[in-house]
């Protein structure tokens, strides 16, 4: 007998030390870089799935560290990506060009938006998430703020204050278990124009299997 512990077992035996148990921010922590891998094509919808539901019901350390075995060490440590998410980004612009991002850009933890009569896109399709709440401070007139969403992204537009605006939600089926990853808070105020909370057009699939030539159903 080696006497060695699998990743699942306690060391209870003598002069073992108990496994650490894991936190809610060890079980995000993973949740996160699992969701990454997934975006690069490290892995398919389903070992997602298989992934997520094990690291929300992790109970030790060791358990989370398992799922993110076979992955790349930078991925798994966040690397220079967690170390780009900026605490606050400022955006001013008035009468101008359409403010966006799109593709893969870090979020960062809170947003103030300091715009007049220019169109905001915020798409979150391939967006970089390393925490689980953005507040977004809006102080916009005019035009349309759209944030484009996918599964695990849910947006709450309850403090926001509108004069002559409005908010309009245009819901997606999604899969009720699936995990939020994050939270969009948005606060301030929203004078003429709409807010458009929309999912993204590609299906969850799509965006997590971006790889040439992977073949489509039915195909």
């Amino acid at each position: 007998m080696s006497g060695e512990v699998s990743p699942t077992e306690k060391g209870s035996g003598p002069g073992s030390s108990p496994e650490l148990r894991a936190s809610h921010a060890d079980r995000d922590r993973v949740v996160d870089v699992l969701r990454i891998a997934a975006g690069d094509g490290l892995l398919t919808a389903d070992e997602l799935d298989e992934r997520l539901e094990a690291a929300l019901s992790a109970r030790t350390r060791s358990e989370l560290t398992a799922l993110t075995a076979d992955l790349p060490p930078v991925s798994a440590t966040g690397g220079a990506t967690e170390a780009e998410a900026k605490d606050v980004v400022r955006i001013e612009q008035v009468h101008s060009g359409a403010v966006e991002r799109v593709g893969r850009w870090v979020v960062p933890r809170r947003l103030e938006l300091a715009v007049s009569w220019c169109d905001v896109t915020l798409d979150f399709t391939e967006a970089v998430i390393t925490h689980d709440t953005l507040r977004i401070d809006v102080d916009m007139a005019g035009k349309t703020l759209a944030l484009v969403t996918r599964p695990g992204i849910v947006v709450d537009a309850d403090g926001l204050r509108l004069a002559h605006s409005r908010v309009k939600y245009r819901q997606a089926p999604t899969d009720p278990d699936t995990p939020v990853t994050l939270r969009v808070e948005l606060v301030g105020q929203k004078a003429y124009g709409r807010v458009v909370v929309r999912p993204s057009r590609r299906t969850l699939g799509q965006w997590l299997l971006r790889k040439p030539g992977t073949p489509r159903a039915g195909h």
